[in-house]
């Protein structure tokens, strides 16, 4: 693996709410390498986006990191991101680590253009000039492949297509060149062809600028196609990760295994329904006391419901948390 850009180490991040304090997310570690991509994936309320947010230290109001590190590797040494000022947080937020959000229009301005708001990040940091910024935006624009750049530049959100406004959110994370971008659901409102198209964006850029992406999705198909690495969030919890097509290939928890099953493929038979992970995801208020999974897994066995799994190494740097994978020889 790449050297380490960022390392999170047992991060756990706490809602407090009505019904008392939720674990959003719970001892959760990964390490991201320079020029790498991870892909995080899990169904909805897993904690992928909330793991994301605490990056930056972006939790909303009600949220708090209870435990846990988030390192970022600067000339040989890590900076804890979850100790550090706010004032020294905000010169690496947008300047070193960069974010894509899910939805465009609820994360863009609709009443500015879009070029004010992609330069914006450089200005704030005192990185250009007006007039300097308005030439890096303009690069930067055509970097990312919007076409005729003089003209959308004045433009406002509403009158971009999804794919160019996917396009101005990419643009504004990298006008500043980070070191880590992090994409969440960055495809997820897109057509196919558009999705495609944002894929080799974001793997062109990781090989011209050298930049290490987390990619965030619920969709193991899209993460196939540009992840290096992988992990897969179950109720707050890593259940799995380890190199792309090994996870994919020969996936060591039975989650992981539910998940492709459900996803289509172009070898599916055109009239077999589809496999589904019977029942909900549980409620952060009402975890099961053992594995999480337990009550919806095929697999379970009693000992499943008594304690939570350890992380095991199921294969070379391929880690699982299930009593059922067995560790590889040493």
């Amino acid at each position: 693996m790449a050297l380490p850009l960022l390392e999170i180490r047992g991060l756990t991040v706490q809602f407090y709410t009505a019904r008392g304090v939720l674990p959003a997310v719970q001892d959760v570690s990964l390490t991201i390498g320079q020029g790498e991509i991870l892909g995080l994936v899990g169904e909805s309320g897993c904690g992928k986006s909330v793991t994301a947010l605490s990056i930056l230290r972006l939790l909303p109001p009600n949220a708090r990191i209870a435990a846990g590190q988030v390192l970022l590797s600067e000339n040989g040494s890590g900076r804890d991101l979850a100790q550090l000022p706010e004032q020294e947080l905000r010169s690496i937020r947008g300047a070193r680590i960069s974010m894509i959000f899910q939805e465009p229009m609820t994360a863009l301005n609709p009443v500015m253009r879009v070029g004010d708001q992609i330069g914006e990040a450089l200005l704030a940091h005192g990185l250009s000039h007006q007039r300097e910024a308005r030439a890096a935006t303009l690069d930067t624009m055509r970097q990312v492949a919007i076409p005729d750049a003089e003209r959308r530049i004045r433009q406002y959100p509403h009158q971009l297509s999804g794919g160019l406004r996917q396009r101005v959110m990419i643009a504004m994370a990298l006008i500043c060149r980070p070191s880590l971008m992090i994409a969440d659901e960055p495809t997820t409102a897109l057509d196919v062809t558009i999705q495609a198209q944002i894929l080799a964006l974001l793997a062109g850029l990781r090989e011209r600028f050298g930049l290490a992406l987390l990619f965030i999705s619920h969709d193991l198909g899209v993460v196939s196609q540009i992840a290096d690495r992988v992990a897969v969030m179950y109720a707050g919890r890593i259940v799995e990760h380890g190199p792309a097509r090994e996870v994919f290939a020969a996936p060591a928890h039975p989650y992981t295994g539910g998940l492709l099953r459900a996803a289509p493929s172009l070898g599916s038979e055109p009239r077999r329904r589809l496999s589904a992970i019977e029942g909900p995801v549980p409620s952060l208020a009402e975890l099961p006391p053992g594995c999480a999974f337990e009550p919806r897994c095929e697999l379970r066995a009693p000992e499943c419901s008594v304690a939570v799994p350890e992380l095991i190494e199921a294969g070379p740097g391929h880690w699982t948390r299930c009593i059922r994978a067995a560790p590889r020889n040493s």
